[in-house]
């Protein structure tokens, strides 16, 4: 297991969490409808529901959203969401990919190509960042789970790859396959993850300064307001004292 990287999840920079309540849950949602309509309604026989449904709950997403959005799943009158990754470089030579669950591929495709143009990027053709990346499942953990030392300890008994902590949590990476059977280890000694989720870990940091960081935040909050996008990852790294500054 390797020892403590830098990399943060784009989701979890500051600020992140004051995206707007109903936008968040509303990208919760449709990832719960997805998952249901895919497998089972039911969340201990889904591994993918069973994720959406926690991540809902660490949202403090209420027990009537998540159960409608799993009944809606089961009438034949809902969308068709398909699953659409896009590729590209942001502010700063930054490599991004774009996770995207759509009932309308045009218009997300002219959304995302209009947001990361408008700001300082541009996208590539499928697989032109990604092989940069490696795809893993990431779980997240509050500070309060444990310090260090215990997740460590339970994140390698339970036959996670790696695990990075900080002052605002626990990162712990697994193998893409053994992503669930991580969580169900974890669960008794840590309690129920914030999140857990299949993610695009990159190889290779780039650090970027002031005026990228301010345009490449621009074009994430951009992209964090289309109800489409899902997630988006990066290879970015803000220096402390850029940070600061950026408030």
């Amino acid at each position: 297991m390797a020892g403590h990287s830098k990399f943060k999840n784009i989701m979890h920079r500051k600020g992140a969490q004051d995206k707007k309540r109903s936008g968040m849950f509303s990208k919760l949602s449709r990832e719960i409808t997805v998952a249901a309509k895919m497998g089972l309604p039911d969340p201990d026989m889904n591994p993918r529901l069973r994720m959406a449904v926690n991540a809902a709950k660490a949202q403090s997403m209420p027990k009537d959203n998540i159960q409608r959005a799993i009944d809606k799943a089961s009438k034949g009158d809902t969308e068709n969401y398909e699953e659409i990754r896009y590729e590209g470089f942001g502010p700063g030579g930054v490599s991004l990919i774009i996770e995207a669950l759509t009932d309308n591929r045009n218009r997300t495709a002219t959304n995302v190509r209009t947001a990361v143009s408008k700001n300082g990027g541009n996208l590539g053709a499928s697989g032109s960042v990604s092989h940069g990346f490696e795809r893993m499942g990431l779980i997240n953990y509050p500070a309060s789970a444990g310090d260090a030392d215990k997740v460590f300890e339970a994140a390698l008994e339970a036959g996670a790859e790696d695990v990075t902590s900080s002052e605002d949590g626990h990162e712990i990476w697994t193998s893409n396959e053994a992503l669930h059977e991580v969580v169900k280890a974890l669960t008794p000694v840590l309690g129920e993850p914030e999140g857990a989720k299949l993610a695009w870990r990159p190889g290779t940091m780039v650090t970027v300064g002031l005026d990228e960081a301010t345009q490449l935040f621009k074009l994430i909050d951009t992209l964090d307001d289309d109800d489409d996008v899902q997630t988006v990852w990066g290879n970015y790294e803000v220096p402390d004292e850029v940070m600061e500054k950026l408030g």
